[in-house]
């Protein structure tokens, strides 16, 4: 976020093209009703606004917490995960029904969201924090993510090698409330405006049969 942020005056002239992408974009938002056999995964994949929102938007997903996973900093805050020394990467945790969606659909949705072949990175948001990463809870999800990966190195979808990390998961740690439901509560920030927002859009058009 912080280095498009940067270059945002000249991205000015093309806010109006945006708005409405952005305007297209269904905004759903998490909930507190568990499901009685609720499961729970694990995904980096850039800024966690952006993430947020796609998970939220896939039927059987009842809500996608931004936060800080991947590191050894057992005190995150984003002014810290943003220094890039503590390790952690943004992440959402992603709460849902594996009734109504599988560990298999959640990780195609990750791959499909991002750009795997991104170091350290995803668009103008550059840094370790921004890093893609995978968590997986067994080895019954470690499979199920190198399958994914696997699935598209022989389609040949990227020219590029596919960096996302494959990390057993170890410690999630929510992030600070205003960065919860951000896109939903900031509609008009000019980065939801020229990024979240057309993103969002063309996953849903790619996705658009596992939506809410």
């Amino acid at each position: 976020m912080k280095f498009f942020l940067a270059t945002l005056i000249t991205a000015i002239t093309i806010v109006s093209c945006a708005q409405t992408q952005t305007g297209e974009v269904k905004i759903p938002l998490g909930s507190t009703q568990k499901a009685a056999n609720e499961a729970v995964a694990t995904f980096s994949e850039g800024c966690f606004w952006h993430a947020e929102i796609i998970f939220q938007s896939l039927v059987g997903v009842r809500d996608a917490v931004s936060g800080y996973a991947g590191g050894t900093d057992t005190d995150p805050d984003y002014e810290k995960v943003s220094t890039g020394k503590t390790g952690h990467a943004e992440t959402v945790q992603v709460y849902y029904d594996p009734m109504k969606i599988s560990y298999e659909t959640l990780v195609k949705a990750l791959f499909a969201s991002m750009d795997p072949t991104q170091v350290n990175g995803q668009g103008n948001d550059v840094g370790t924090e921004y890093r893609s990463i995978a968590f997986y809870r067994n080895e019954s999800e470690r499979k199920i993510i190198e399958a994914e990966i696997k699935r598209l190195i022989d389609a040949k979808i990227y020219k590029r090698k596919i960096v996302t990390e494959v990390v057993p998961f170890k410690q999630f740690y929510p992030a600070e409330d205003y960065h919860q439901e951000y896109f939903q509560n900031n509609p008009e920030q000019m980065y939801c405006q020229l990024v979240i927002g057309p993103k969002v859009a063309k996953f849903r058009k790619q996705f658009n049969r596992k939506l809410k």
